[in-house]
């Protein structure tokens, strides 16, 4: 009786003991994450910027947390009684592994910390660092798995190194478009070509919008539809984009738009019209000014000046031309410090263009809209002030209206 109850049970030592180191492991995890996230709630009133918060975000304390549990098992297992050797040296392995698991996992938060923190910063705006993270991160993955491939094969890091450079041609295969995206973006970043909130325009891509994100693989652009259209890094150097930040920093947006006047209105204005015109007091320099050098030219012609068709004359267009740069030069929503130019274009089957080309003085997309719109109205509503038409191809109602003016009258037999 006694010789039995003195004889030792190996099995149940030793599982007694792993029960007891996991218990003992479990606490110091739980303990460890308590303290820690404790003392950095602490901190956290004391650290500028919020960076407290940020690290609590992004869970670096509570990740790096899992080092002590593992620690405990690594080197606990050589203390409990009645275990094989063999297993106490698998068990230190994998948890000598997984702690470096777990030191690249916390790695690669602190770098998204990193990342929050410099998106916080006015410099962000112009350079995104993102790309340049991952990359970081690529390189960070790499070591850690060299280091759990060393530990689980009792191989130096060193040894692994030198027996890469048989493999060094499938590598490069395997990353070749992440080399190709790291070339890109740095170039991209180099010379300044995109920035997170820049509006591009990459028709090939069907991308017309804002970019919301630089990463090293991808830029993403929200489209005016509010879709999201993802483009490769790469592309930006092999296709053509149109990047508007220039005129966003300029200060001010181009009009180019035409009116398109119909060319049998054009004519020479008469001397009650002219006398009428004067009273517009954006014309009244123009016209003075102009009839005094006409009358001055028209004077040397002598006898032959006595025949209307050998004079100069003011016309309708000439005078309307003028009036609309003077009313562009006293627009309030013009930037008056960029060109203002109104020019005529050779005349088309659709009329005469008369091509307005100034900047307003705002690049709001609404505000650009209303001025232009603004603009455009005035010149529209006042164009028969100067005997001009605008063209346009005749409508239904034009062509009831001619009808109605070739029908004969029913009483006199006239049209």
């Amino acid at each position: 009786m006694l010789t039995a109850m003195n004889t030792k049970i190996p099995w149940l030592d030793g599982a007694i003991g792993v029960g007891v180191l996991l218990l003992i492991a479990a606490v110091a995890h739980l303990l460890t994450r308590i303290i820690l996230l404790r003392v950095l709630r602490k901190l956290a009133q004391y650290l500028p910027g919020g960076a407290g918060a940020i690290i609590i975000q992004h869970g670096v304390l509570g990740r790096l947390a899992y080092v002590v549990p593992l620690t405990v098992l690594s080197l606990g297992f050589d203390l409990v009684p009645d275990l094989p050797a063999d297993v106490v040296t698998v068990v230190a392995t994998i948890a000598q592994a997984l702690i470096f698991v777990v030191l690249g996992w916390t790695l690669s938060a602190v770098l998204n910390v990193v990342n929050t923190f410099y998106e916080r910063r006015p410099i962000s705006k112009g350079r995104s660092i993102k790309g340049y993270l991952q990359m970081v991160k690529i390189i960070l993955h790499i070591v850690i798995a060299l280091l759990i491939i060393g530990t689980l094969l009792d191989r130096d890091i060193f040894t692994l190194l030198a027996g890469l450079g048989a493999v060094m041609a499938v590598i490069l295969l395997i990353f070749q478009n992440t080399i190709l995206s790291l070339v890109a973006s740095i170039q991209v970043s180099s010379y300044d070509m995109v920035r997170v909130g820049d509006w591009i325009e990459m028709p090939g891509l069907n991308a017309d919008g804002d970019v919301i994100d630089i990463s090293l693989h991808t830029i993403k652009v929200q489209n005016w539809d509010k879709t999201v259209t993802t483009i490769p890094t790469n592309r930006l150097l092999d296709e053509t984009f149109k990047n508007w930040r220039g005129m966003q920093e300029s200060g001010g947006r181009r009009i180019k738009r035409a009116l398109m006047l119909d060319q049998t209105t054009v004519r020479f204005l008469t001397d009650g019209e002219r006398e009428r015109l004067h009273g517009f007091f954006l014309l009244d320099d123009y016209l003075t000014a102009k009839e005094r050098e006409i009358a001055e030219w028209n004077r040397t012609l002598t006898d032959h000046g006595k025949d209307p068709v050998n004079t100069r004359r003011i016309t309708n267009l000439g005078t309307f031309r003028a009036y609309v740069n003077q009313y562009l030069e006293h627009h309030p929503g013009v930037n008056h410090d960029m060109i203002t130019l109104v020019r005529q274009l050779d005349p088309t089957p659709e009329g005469i263009p008369l091509e307005i080309w100034c900047f307003t003085a705002t690049t709001v997309w609404n505000a650009y809209e209303a001025t232009q719109a603004d603009i455009f109205d005035h010149l529209l509503a006042i164009l028969p002030e100067f005997g001009l038409r605008v063209f346009q191809h005749p409508s239904g109602h034009d062509w009831r209206e001619a009808q109605n003016v070739s029908k004969p009258d029913t009483l006199t037999g006239e049209l």
